[in-house]
């Protein structure tokens, strides 16, 4: 299939990261991401995410179970403060894209990171990555910094901010039941 033909979606399974399957499931993610980012990752970084996050990775596999998108992110506390969630690396096979699985990828591990009770999420993006700005503004998220020269092949950055919960921020309508909020 050429890559500018776009792909329906009817057979694809979205599935979390198994770490018992790493042995096929770490290079499938390794390979999708290393043609999508600009940024070159070690197998180390993977790990780092994978070992202590793996239930907050998700993919999407097409019908020959091939990974065709990737998102991979973590949460743990932000400066001894409110729990951040943090979207590392999201990819999709440039054929699949516009079909709305970069959307469900990143929905499922924001949902994943509330339900371990992320106060907010946060990632960089390209300036120039129209499409993510697009996919993330429509998700609620703000431009919250302007990163000068952030990424090794010298394009800048936005860090774009997504606050779970109306105490923290303005909210994501929705997402949350007022009986989810703290009290007070």
């Amino acid at each position: 299939m050429s890559q500018d033909q776009k792909c329906t979606t009817p057979n694809l399974r979205y599935v979390q990261y198994d770490s018992s399957q790493e042995a096929i499931q770490l290079p499938a993610i390794r390979q999708l991401i290393s043609k999508d980012l600009s940024e070159p990752y070690s197998i180390y970084v993977y790990r780092y995410f994978l070992y202590q996050w793996g239930h907050l990775c998700f993919m999407a596999l097409d019908e020959d179970d091939k990974v065709i998108g990737v998102v991979v992110s973590k949460l743990e506390p932000h400066r001894n403060g409110p729990l951040r969630g943090y979207i590392a690396m999201l990819a999709v096979r440039a054929e699949y894209r516009g079909n709305g699985i970069a959307t469900k990828l990143v929905c499922m591990a924001i949902d994943a990171m509330i339900a371990g009770r992320a106060e907010e999420v946060a990632l960089e993006t390209e300036i120039t990555n129209v499409a993510a700005m697009r996919l993330y503004e429509r998700l609620g998220f703000l431009r919250s910094k302007r990163l000068h020269r952030y990424y090794l092949n010298g394009n800048s950055a936005f860090r774009l901010v997504l606050y779970t919960r109306e105490a923290v921020g303005v909210g994501v309508p929705g997402r949350l039941q007022n009986d989810d909020l703290p009290p007070g």
